[in-house]
């Protein structure tokens, strides 16, 4: 299992524990940002970065992702693309997307996204606090163990 961050939105507080996780494990976590950023210097982690522009970073998760690897991001189209690879999702919050719910997220993206173009003032996401950070350290831990058990 390789490890895909769609970094340009992911906390550093989640950059941080994904790539110690990585390098505990040694495994490979590939981050991938339109901008350079500092990571933890390890054979296992690093950062690989795309020309500014839309979706650039996901675009390239996409084409390099595959059957099993771990992608973590809270977009939600590409989480669905990646799912269709049978990729798995985890989000910087630490809530797992699956064929199961990913087709409710779209929905309700696509209609948050009408509500805010109508004019409607909808808020962002809380801002990420330390039960967060846990939550997704678990979840984490949880599914590279898993991993690690399958090989």
């Amino acid at each position: 299992m390789d490890i895909w961050v769609d970094a340009d939105a992911c906390p550093v507080a989640i950059r941080e524990i994904i790539a110690k996780a990585a390098h505990k494990r040694a495994m490979t976590a590939t981050f991938v940002a339109n901008h350079a950023f500092s990571l933890l210097s390890s054979p296992h982690v690093r950062l690989y970065q795309v020309p500014g522009g839309f979706d650039e970073a996901d675009k390239a998760i996409e084409q390099r992702v595959s059957a099993g690897d771990l992608v973590i991001t809270s977009d939600i189209p590409l989480a669905a693309d990646v799912i269709a690879k049978s990729a798995l999702v985890l989000t910087s919050r630490g809530e797992r997307y699956t064929q199961n719910n990913i087709k409710q997220r779209l929905q309700m993206r696509d209609f948050m996204e009408t509500m805010r173009s109508s004019g409607a003032h909808t808020g962002g996401p809380p801002a990420l606090n330390l039960t967060d950070r846990k939550h997704f350290s678990d979840q984490l831990d949880r599914l590279l163990t898993q991993a690690q058990r399958e090989k």
